[in-house]
């Protein structure tokens, strides 16, 4: 649907038969034309992130109580990053649907890394790729990447998939480019916001794995993102606090 055009503009679109330029009204009605390829303007290419589910972590009676925050990146490929627990299959689809997206349109379906809760509704999305920690598979074939190296796992010029390890070894943290702002999905690279202030709640609440490792890939987001959603917490804005905090540290990656 395409609003406004005139007549005399179908000369400007590629692949129109002349047959076509009568389905074109000389008024402000939206129009259809069929049988042609229009390339799409920057506005409707380009991705929005938004965040199903607000993760959360703390202890209860002597447990942890624990589930990941759930994102949905909707464009011209769409993802969904950190699937929750088994438990919650219908907050993933009612999530999906308030933005017109059903699980068969999801073309990516990207676990962080291999904990449960990030895990637990993968099998919703059989028409997409899956991408876990460091592997990347569709159906029963599995496609060699060398995240291992640093390399990245590009989707398109907007998004790509980096490796992130430390809070496990084969941590992955999505990131997507929109228009003037680059978010980050880092799952548990991040606990949380606080966790900026309090590293106890990354290191020993959440565990990692290989500490000095997760602290350089932090900084590393830190210094690429205007926005990270953490593995357990709202999505948060990067300040120049944060910044400048990540830039001066020894631990950076190269």
């Amino acid at each position: 649907l395409i609003p406004n055009i005139r007549t005399s503009d179908a000369a400007l679109i590629p692949n129109i038969r002349t047959s076509d330029s009568a389905l074109i009204p000389n008024n402000n009605r939206l129009w259809r034309l069929h049988n042609f390829k229009l390339c799409l303007c920057q506005e409707i290419m380009s991705y929005s992130v938004h965040v199903l589910h607000d993760g959360y972590s703390r202890m209860e009676d002597g447990m942890m109580k624990a589930n990941c925050t759930c994102t949905l990146v909707k464009g011209p490929n769409n993802l969904i990053v950190d699937t929750m627990t088994a438990w919650d299959k219908e907050k993933i689809i009612s999530g999906l649907q308030s933005y017109g997206i059903t699980c068969d349109e999801i073309n990516y379906a990207i676990g962080t890394h291999g904990h449960s809760d990030h895990l637990g509704n993968l099998n919703l999305f059989t028409n997409a790729k899956h991408v876990v920690g460091f592997t990347v598979s569709h159906r029963d074939n599995f496609f060699i990447h060398p995240f291992e190296t640093g390399e990245a796992f590009k989707i398109d010029e907007s998004v790509e998939v980096i490796p992130t390890p430390g809070h496990t070894s084969n941590d992955v943290s999505v990131v997507v480019k929109t228009q003037h702002l680059t978010t980050v999905i880092a799952g548990d690279l991040f606990e949380r916001e606080e966790d900026i202030t309090d590293p106890s709640l990354w290191k020993y609440v959440a565990g990692s794995e290989n500490a000095e490792l997760q602290e350089k890939h932090r900084n590393k987001v830190l210094l690429l993102a205007d926005y990270i959603i953490p593995g357990h917490g709202p999505m948060f804005k990067v300040t120049k606090g944060m910044k400048e905090a990540a830039k001066a540290s020894s631990i950076t990656v190269k």
